[in-house]
C-alpha cells in the first residue's frame, strides 16, 4: 500500500519532483512549498499559527545572523522531516509532503551555492581586512539593534552613526599618519568591505529574484521542479546521497501509513477536529419468534459498508455529484491532548507502517471496550486542490445485545493565507519633485544594504548550520508535527467549503446505514427498530450548522 523502504542501495532516481502534483492536491502542495523561498521575516509565520498548532521562532545571540522566513522554514521542515532518530509525523493529507520536503532541499541548495560564492567574497575582502570588516559589522549591528527597539529614534541614531563612520573612513583616506604597507593596509581594511558589500550585493540580487521567480511559478499553477541532485546516488559509495533517499522514501511511506491519532479536543491529527456524531444504536432481535439470529461480526458489517460507500461516486442522475472518495480502513491510537510525540506502532503486525489485514480485523472485532487501539473505516474527499480534507469515520460496535453504527464527520480547511500569497515588489511612497502634494511609488532593490552584510555575514557559517541557529535563532515546529495540520485555517469561515462539508455527511450516514441493515436483514434480524432510528438519525443529520462534537460539556 506504501512505498517500502530498503536498507539496500537503490540506483532509482528517488530524488526527481514531477512538474504537477496528484490530481486534487497541487494547490496545498504548492502553498506550502513556496515558503522555502520567501524573503519575508520569520516572524510572520506566528500569524499563521491555527488553535491548537503553535510554531515559535526561537531568538540568537545577535540579530545579525538572524534567518529570514525562506531560510528558517527550508531548514526547520528538511530537519524535523529527514532528520536522523526523528519522532513520528503526521499524515498531511490533502498535500505530498514529500514535494514540500525536497523543494526545501532545493531552496537549501540554491542558497548554499549563493553562499559559497558570497564565502569566497567574505574572505578576500573581508578576512584579510578582519579588524575593518569587524567595525562596519558592528556598526551595522549597533543600527539593527537600535533600529529594533521601541523608540524610532534610536532607529535614526543607528543611521547616523553609520553615516558618521562613512566620513571618517573618508577622512582618513585622505589624511592618514601612516605611510608605507601599514598606511596602504589601513586604506584597504576600510575600502575592501565595502568593494566586497557591492559584489555581494550583486550575487544576492541574483538568488533572489531566482528565489522570488520559483515562489511566483509555484502559487501561479506552473508548478516549477525542485532540483536536488544530492538526493540521487550515483554509486553505492555516496552514503549521504542515500541515507537521503531513504529518508525521502521513508517519509512517503509513512505519509500512506493506516494509523492515526486521537488528540482529544485536537481530534484526529491530520484530519481536523470532529464537527459531526451521529449514531444508531439498537437491540439485536431476531424476526422469527423462537429463533437465534445468525452469528456475525462487526468486520460482517463494516465489510459490507466499506462496498457500499466504494459507489457514492456514482448518482441516478447526471449531476456531477461526489468525485471518486478515498475509502480505507484505519487504526485510531488514542494520544493525550498535549502530547509532545507519537510513535507508531511496531512489531510482527506492522509492515512498512502499515497495520497488517488480519490485525486491522481483530481490531475491529476484538477492541471495542476499555484501552487499546480501535478500528475506524474512512471515506474521505480531497477538494478545492487539496485545500479542504472532508473525512468521515465510521465504526461499528457489539456490546451484550446492541449494535451501533457511529458516523462522524472530521474537516481539514485550507492552509493559511501566508502561503497563498504571492511575491510582491518592494515599493516606497514618495512626493513628486515638482508637484510635491502628489506622491508616487518607487520601486526599490529587492536586496537593501543591511540585507547584503546579513548574508554575507551568516554564509561562511553555512557550513555548520547548527551554529548558525545558535547565532541567530531558528524555527520551532508545533509537535506532534504535520506539515499539512499545522497551518490549516478553518473550513467554516468559507461558504463553499463548509457547504460541502456539511452536505457530505448525508449521504455517507445514509449508506452506511443502508449497508448495515442490509447485514442484519441477512442474519435474520428485525430492522424495524433499526430503520426508524436510522430515519430519526437521518434527520438529524440535515443540521444546518456544525458543532464541537470533541468538546464534551461535562
Amino acid at each position: 500500500m506504501g512505498a517500502v523502504v530498503t536498507d539496500g542501495f537503490d540506483f532509482s532516481p528517488g530524488a526527481q519532483v514531477p512538474l504537477t502534483g496528484s490530481a486534487g492536491q497541487t494547490a496545498a502542495t504548492h502553498a506550502l512549498a513556496s515558503a522555502a523561498y520567501r524573503d519575508s521575516p520569520v516572524a510572520d509565520i506566528l500569524g499563521a499559527n491555527s488553535d491548537w498548532h503553535k510554531s515559535d521562532v526561537k531568538k540568537g545571540r545577535f540579530s545579525l545572523f538572524e534567518p529570514n522566513l525562506g531560510e528558517a522554514f527550508a531548514r526547520a521542515v528538511q530537519v524535523r522531516m529527514l532528520g536522523g532518530g526523528r519522532a513520528g509525523l503526521i499524515q498531511s493529507f490533502g498535500t505530498e509532503p514529500q514535494a514540500v520536503v525536497e523543494h526545501c532541499l532545493a531552496a537549501s541548495r540554491i542558497r548554499k551555492e549563493r553562499d559559497t560564492r558570497l564565502t569566497v567574497v567574505m574572505v578576500l575582502c573581508g578576512l584579510l581586512f578582519l579588524p575593518g570588516l569587524l567595525l562596519w559589522m558592528g556598526v551595522f549591528q549597533l543600527r539593527r539593534t537600535l533600529a529594533g527597539a521601541q523608540n524610532k529614534r534610536a532607529g535614526a541614531a543607528g543611521t547616523v552613526l553609520l553615516v558618521g563612520l562613512g566620513a571618517l573612513a573618508v577622512i582618513m583616506l585622505l589624511k592618514l599618519p601612516f605611510s608605507g604597507f601599514w598606511g596602504y593596509y589601513i586604506r584597504g581594511m576600510i575600502v575592501a568591505p565595502v568593494i566586497g558589500w557591492l559584489l555581494a550585493k550583486r550575487i544576492c540580487e541574483s538568488t533572489a529574484r531566482d528565489l522570488r521567480d520559483r515562489w511566483d511559478s509555484l502559487l501561479s499553477g506552473g508548478g516549477v521542479g525542485a532540483k536536488i541532485p544530492e538526493a540521487v546516488p550515483g554509486n553505492p559509495n555516496e552514503t549521504s546521497r542515500e541515507q537521503l533517499r531513504q529518508g525521502l522514501q521513508k517519509l512517503t511511506a509513512e505519509q500512506h501509513s493506516n494509523v492515526v491519532f486521537y488528540a482529544g479536543p485536537k481530534g484526529i491529527l491530520g484530519m481536523g477536529t470532529r464537527w459531526g456524531s451521529w449514531q444508531m444504536a439498537e437491540e439485536l432481535v431476531s424476526k422469527d419468534p423462537g429463533k437465534e439470529i445468525n452469528q456475525f461480526r462487526s468486520w460482517d458489517v463494516i465489510r459490507a459498508i466499506h462496498d457500499k460507500l466504494k459507489l457514492l461516486e456514482r448518482g441516478p442522475l447526471n449531476s456531477g455529484g461526489f468525485p471518486k472518495p478515498s475509502v480505507r480502513h484505519w487504526i485510531v491510537s488514542p494520544v493525550g491532548e498535549n502530547a509532545g510525540s507519537v510513535s507508531r506502532p511496531e512489531g510482527q503486525d506492522v509492515d512498512n507502517f502499515q497495520v497488517k489485514g488480519h490485525e486491522v480485523q481483530r481490531i475491529c472485532n476484538h477492541q471495542q471496550f476499555g484501552g487499546g487501539n480501535r478500528h475506524y473505516l474512512g471515506v474521505q474527499f480531497t477538494l478545492w486542490d487539496g485545500q479542504l480534507v472532508i473525512t468521515m469515520m465510521i465504526t461499528v460496535t457489539v456490546l451484550h445485545e446492541t449494535l451501533r453504527v457511529e458516523v462522524t464527520g472530521h474537516a481539514l480547511g485550507p492552509v493559511h493565507s501566508l502561503f497563498t500569497s504571492k511575491p510582491s515588489p518592494k515599493t516606497v511612497t514618495v512626493a513628486k519633485t515638482v508637484r510635491f502634494w502628489e506622491t508616487v511609488d518607487r520601486t526599490l532593490p529587492l536586496i537593501d544594504a543591511p540585507e547584503v552584510v546579513r548574508l554575507a555575514v551568516r554564509a561562511p557559517f553555512t557550513w555548520y548550520p547548527p551554529l548558525l541557529d545558535f547565532l541567530g535563532g531558528k524555527l520551532v515546529l508545533p509537535e506532534p508535527f504535520g506539515l499539512r495540520h499545522a497551518w490549516a485555517d478553518k473550513p467554516w469561515r468559507h461558504r463553499f467549503m463548509a457547504d460541502d462539508a456539511l452536505r457530505a455527511a448525508t449521504p455517507v450516514l445514509r449508506a452506511a446505514h443502508a449497508a448495515a441493515i442490509r447485514v442484519l436483514e441477512e442474519n435474520g434480524v428485525d430492522t424495524e427498530r433499526f430503520g426508524n432510528r436510522s430515519s430519526l438519525v437521518g434527520g438529524a443529520v440535515q443540521d444546518p450548522s456544525p458543532g464541537r462534537a470533541d468538546l464534551y460539556d461535562a
